[in-house]
């Protein structure tokens, strides 16, 4: 008899990857958030190594996705996400500093403008 309840266990699975399965999300955006955190502090690590082992962590993730493993399986789960999160995290605080930048050319150029037509 088959059993529809939360607590059945899947056949293949281990208690490790089940562990890791419950906590992936979370797992995934404190690692993409830590990381982001790093490349912003570091000049070692770029924005192009995180899309470098964002492309590693897809690659590594469909080779390994029909592993019998599954601890192997959420695993690669875990880094291709947590890279991808990265690529966003990197994206998009290089579109805020050049939003900033931008916004602080605007704010001379208006300044200037104005100091330049006042006629007093």
């Amino acid at each position: 008899m088959l059993s529809d309840s939360p607590h059945a266990v899947e056949h293949g699975s281990s208690r490790a990857g089940r562990w890791l399965e419950q906590r992936r999300y979370r797992l995934s955006f404190w690692i993409a958030g830590l990381e982001s955190l790093v490349v912003l502090f570091s000049h070692d690590v770029t924005k192009w190594t995180v899309i470098v082992l964002a492309i590693v962590g897809v690659v590594a993730w469909l080779g390994g996705r029909d592993s019998r493993s599954h601890v192997v399986r959420e695993v690669l789960w875990i880094f291709a996400a947590s890279q991808l999160l990265a690529v966003i995290g990197v994206i998009l605080a290089w579109i805020v500093k050049w939003a900033i930048i931008l916004a602080i050319v605007v704010f001379a150029v208006v300044g200037l403008g104005y100091l330049f037509l006042d006629r007093r």
